[in-house]
């Protein structure tokens, strides 16, 4: 059982109690395939990356999540995007209904080797083809279509 629902775009989602800065990583191999991890708490597909403690700043969040979910250290290169809709909400199963807030940077591998944490089943590099097929949350698809875009400037949203 998960400790945790995504509501997007659902009329009948719970009313956001919260509001936690996070970040993500969309890393790209030199096959273009991007890592993924397959959550152990939902069971989709996801980018490594999670939220803020104080003392740290975003891309150190996210440079750590990284390492704490892929075993892969990681630089950060560039922005993706900013992601903060309200009408994507995650519900706990401790009360806390979170509103999207995501910076999801670009980030190249610097070292470590790939390994699976508590946090996910499954750690991979896999192309857009095979994420079509797969479970992975309607925002992650945003994301990921971006990515494919080329976009020229981040996405602010």
């Amino acid at each position: 059982m998960s400790d945790r629902r995504d509501y997007y775009r659902d009329p009948n989602a719970p009313r956001a109690n919260s509001l936690v800065p996070g970040g993500s990583a969309l890393i790209v191999d030199e096959h273009g395939a991007i890592l993924m991890q397959r959550r152990s708490d939902s069971g989709n597909w996801s980018l490594p990356g999670g939220t803020m403690e104080i003392g740290e700043t975003l891309e150190q969040c996210v440079v750590r999540e990284t390492k704490e979910e892929t075993g892969l250290d990681i630089e950060i290169t560039g922005l993706l995007g900013i992601y903060t809709d309200p009408d994507h909400v995650i519900a706990y199963t401790d009360g806390e209904v979170r509103q999207e807030f995501n910076i999801t940077y670009y980030g190249q591998v610097v070292g470590g080797e790939l390994a699976v944490s508590d946090e996910s089943t499954a750690v991979r590099y896999l192309n857009l083809g095979e994420l079509d097929r797969l479970p992975v949350h309607d925002t992650v698809r945003l994301r990921l279509q971006h990515h494919a875009e080329g976009r020229a400037r981040p996405f602010l949203g």
